[in-house]
């Protein structure tokens, strides 16, 4: 920088710091006044920032749910359907999911690196009883641990030769172990399941759970279930007398890193339509195409919330020039008197601008702070995931100094043109 540069902004620094100075005493003379400009960019910014955070908190719980699922998975989910003609009618044509659909997918695609099918049952009672809701029983194969990233925080998981001997063996969620042992180590304790005595062999970590039922999977949580051999749950506790049933509700498939998940898919409905006639009773979850729409709404959703802010901080402008217009109308003679002892029209423009501003960013920075109050009152009083995130803050501020800014340049730009000498003249 030259000498003449640095003697430049020395100067503008030394008569920025007066004019923020001056400003600052303009607007505590005027407190209610004040106050009262600052609202609407305080609820504006505070309606922008809380509206975001709660919005980000829903979004990354869903996102991290799906990614739970598992970006290398395909997920196939029976159809349920409660109207008996019409189930009647699909099973003429549909045999239903079955454990024949996992075998001829198994050797029809190449790139498995997991697989498993699901059988969910709730049970009519268990001993002990437990304190909240039934847990339900998952009925899968030791592949669904690796498939489903389950971590066993205390005992093992069931083996290979434990599902092929329908061993009556079974792993808690940690729901469902504090629904069903409460008070002491569930690991080695029989649990009666209808009928059917398990041994527990180990408890899970827990796992996100959806609040909704998200593109196909129904809410459920995932803590509160019983893990048990698939072969096991299926000669223990399935009720085969009705043929109207799926074999199976659900198949779980993991593919190998670098395989086109969208082509596998398309592979794994084509097999599916045809053993199935297609009847349409079944239904495939695809996490990484849920992942990218996903995102795609995230940034649908900042976007409407940018169109928001900027309304809602629009009002908050036009409130701040009326002020700053009706400010001007009562300090005409202060304005006249700057200007005869001499004071130029730029130190007039940069004394309303600052004014101005420090409106806007002391108001930015008020609604900031109530936004941040707001998202965690919802957070505690309704149980919801909020996040304020950089992005809303830094938006919000830098949105508030442009507001203030823009819409202090006309009231500054008339003061500054104001004639001394019938500014003096004023009363």
């Amino acid at each position: 920088m030259t000498p003449k540069r640095e003697k430049g902004s020395k100067r503008h620094g030394r008569q920025f710091l007066p004019d923020v100075h001056l400003a600052f005493q303009n607007l505590g003379q005027r407190k209610l006044r004040s106050l009262l400009t600052m609202l609407g960019m305080i609820f504006g910014v505070g309606a922008v920032v809380s509206m975001m955070s709660i919005g980000a908190g829903a979004q990354q719980e869903v996102m991290a749910f799906i990614e739970q699922l598992g970006v290398r998975n395909l997920i196939v989910e029976a159809k349920e359907v409660t109207d008996s003609q019409e189930l009647q009618k699909i099973r003429k044509i549909s045999p239903g999911l079955t454990r024949q659909d996992l075998r001829v997918i198994q050797t029809n695609v190449a790139r498995l690196s997991a697989s498993t099918a699901r059988k969910r049952i709730t049970p009519s009672s268990t001993l002990p009883k437990p304190r909240q809701d039934m847990p339900q029983v998952y009925g899968i194969s030791p592949e669904y641990r690796t498939i489903a990233g389950l971590r066993v925080v205390a005992g093992r998981f069931f083996t290979e030769e434990e599902n092929d001997t329908a061993a009556p063996v079974c792993i808690l969620g940690t729901a469902a172990k504090a629904n069903l042992f409460p008070e002491k180590d569930a690991v080695g304790q029989y649990l009666k399941i209808n009928e059917q005595w398990f041994r527990i062999i180990g408890i899970l970590d827990s796992q996100l759970t959806a609040q909704s039922a998200v593109s196909g999977l129904k809410a459920q949580d995932m803590n509160n279930l019983i893990y048990a051999p698939f072969d096991s749950v299926m000669y223990r506790l399935e009720d085969t007398r009705s043929y109207l049933k799926d074999e199976v509700d659900g198949l779980y498939l993991q593919l190998a890193r670098g395989e086109d998940i969208s082509s596998v898919a398309g592979i794994v409905r084509g097999i599916l339509n045809s053993s199935h006639r297609n009847a349409g009773d079944f239904s495939i979850v695809i996490p990484a195409e849920l992942l990218a729409e996903q995102k795609r709404t995230q940034q649908i959703f900042e976007m409407v919330m940018v169109a928001i802010a900027s309304i809602s901080l629009l009002v908050g402008g036009i409130g701040i020039m009326n002020i700053m217009l009706a400010s001007i109308l009562e300090r005409t003679h202060e304005i006249g008197v700057r200007r005869a002892v001499g004071a130029r029209r730029r130190d007039v423009l940069r004394q309303f601008l600052v004014e101005a501003t420090l409106i806007s960013l002391v108001g930015g920075l008020l609604g900031i702070g109530c936004g941040f109050g707001i998202s965690r009152m919802v957070a505690l009083m309704a149980g919801w995931s909020t996040i304020v995130t950089m992005n809303s803050i830094m938006l919000a501020f830098l949105v508030s100094a442009s507001v203030g800014l823009v819409f202090g340049i006309y009231p500054a730009a008339k003061a500054a043109r104001l004639d001394p000498v019938e500014a003096l003249r004023y009363e």
